[in-house]
């Protein structure tokens, strides 16, 4: 279990609640007054001169059925392994978060109950977190608590408003790092310019204990957000906002990290990002680069590069990654030579129906050293109520040979084969 505070507030303006550990909220105006309803913040309880309380949640429902998959797969190493295969159904994910300003409209706070009730039994299936931050104005707002490392787009603070439900393609999931404990700074440089910045503990927080930790605090992630012609992008991926002007992003990210053995969380946690090579080998593993080689230490390092264009309900997203690992430390690692990996994906939808129905695909690659694999999904949204309250989720995904994956997600660590999932998601 994890506890944090965490930050979250722009320029007095109120914010739309993420929907995991330090995902930056959206700014969609001001909630209303007490006992009212504003989508995306929930429900106000409080509203008084030393500050004000909004209850929201965000949980979904998930049919998943993975028995498309290969049982076993024999990893770049030649050793064989098995495939997790599974058919159930789930309450997959459960938050309740309280937000909201005390003492100053200046100060806000961002705390928040998580389940992941597929992982039940094992490490950071109930995390306890949130944030702090002080708005000085909309150049500079400074933040403590728990984040997510903005080294790729989903880690700005989109979510939960993607193509899928809680779901990245395995390029994005690959290079990527995670959620963890620090210090920040986001705002504007330019009414069209952004920055996110953060130093923090580790690439993942989830899972790992503070004893565990390499005491560096060597953990870096940044972005910069440029959107040229309507000086906004909408809430997250595709043009659910129905952009009357073409509406485009381009954006830059960096991130580098000194990760040691020790810190990395287990295999089976959820957010459980760890280093892995190509074939989803964890790079820490004893043995992998020859008889007797065991890696304590890596330095990681990863540049993204992200752009987009919506129009009309149309939307075409894409991003392209580069990773570097070197600095290799431990027993008899002097021979290791740097590894390094690239990848990219793409997304198309539209929105057939406005706010309604939205047909959407996506392709995601890695290439490199220790095999090259690869997902293709094709998947539709169904918005009852014509709002992102209520969606209804299905999705077909094939994957060959991913690299990552774990209880939470619809991908299978090794996977090669077929996958179905269906997601009743409730976001207010």
């Amino acid at each position: 279990m994890i506890v944090g505070f965490l930050i979250a507030s722009q320029s007095g303006q109120a914010q739309t609640p993420p929907a995991s550990p330090g995902a930056t909220p959206q700014v969609t105006g001001t909630p209303t007054s007490s006992g009212k309803y504003t989508p995306n913040f929930g429900f106000k309880v409080a509203d008084t001169p030393e500050g004000d309380l909004s209850i929201s949640v965000y949980t979904y429902v998930r049919y998943l059925n993975q028995m498309g998959l290969d049982p076993t797969y024999v990893d770049d190493f030649s050793l064989a392994r098995n495939v997790q295969q599974r058919q159930d159904v789930q309450l997959n994910k459960m938050q309740i978060k309280f937000l909201g300003w005390i003492m100053n409209p200046k100060l806000r706070y961002f705390v928040y109950a998580w389940t992941s009730n597929a992982n039940q039994g094992n490490g950071a299936q109930v995390v306890l977190a949130g944030n702090i931050n002080y708005n000085f104005n909309k150049y500079v707002t400074l933040s403590a608590g728990i984040n997510g490392l903005p080294g790729t787009r989903t880690i700005e603070g989109n979510f939960p408003f993607w193509l899928g439900v809680d779901s990245r393609h395995i390029a994005d999931e690959f290079f990527r790092g995670s959620y963890t404990s620090g210090f920040w700074a986001k705002g504007e440089i330019t009414d069209k310019l952004r920055y996110q910045a953060m130093v923090g503990n580790n690439l993942s927080t989830l899972g790992v204990p503070a004893s565990r930790l390499d005491n560096g605090l060597n953990t870096f992630a940044s972005a910069l957000i440029w959107t040229p012609t309507t000086d906004e992008f909408g809430s997250g991926v595709g043009d659910f906002e129905n952009h009357d002007k073409v509406a485009t992003r381009l954006a830059a990210h960096f991130s580098r990290s000194d990760e040691n053995r020790e810190s990395q969380p287990n295999s089976d946690d959820f957010e459980n990002t760890q280093v892995r090579l190509a074939d989803g080998t964890v790079v820490f593993t004893p043995d992998i680069f020859g008889s007797g080689v065991s890696v304590t230490d890596v330095r990681y390092r990863m540049t993204s590069f992200d752009g987009g264009i919506k129009y009309k309900g149309f939307a075409f997203e894409g991003e392209t990654y580069l990773r570097w690992l070197d600095n290799f430390r431990g027993t008899n690692t002097e021979g290791i030579s740097r590894i390094f990996n690239n990848g990219f994906q793409v997304q198309a939808s539209a929105m057939v129906m406005p706010k309604t129905l939205q047909p959407y695909l996506g392709y995601s690659r890695v290439f490199g050293q220790y095999r090259d694999p690869w997902d293709f999904r094709a998947g539709l949204n169904f918005f009852p109520f014509k709002n992102r309250v209520v969606r209804w989720n299905n999705e077909y995904l094939y994957t060959h040979q991913s690299p990552v994956g774990y209880t939470s997600v619809p991908f299978a660590l090794g996977g090669t084969g077929s996958i179905f999932v269906s997601n009743l998601e409730l976001a207010f």
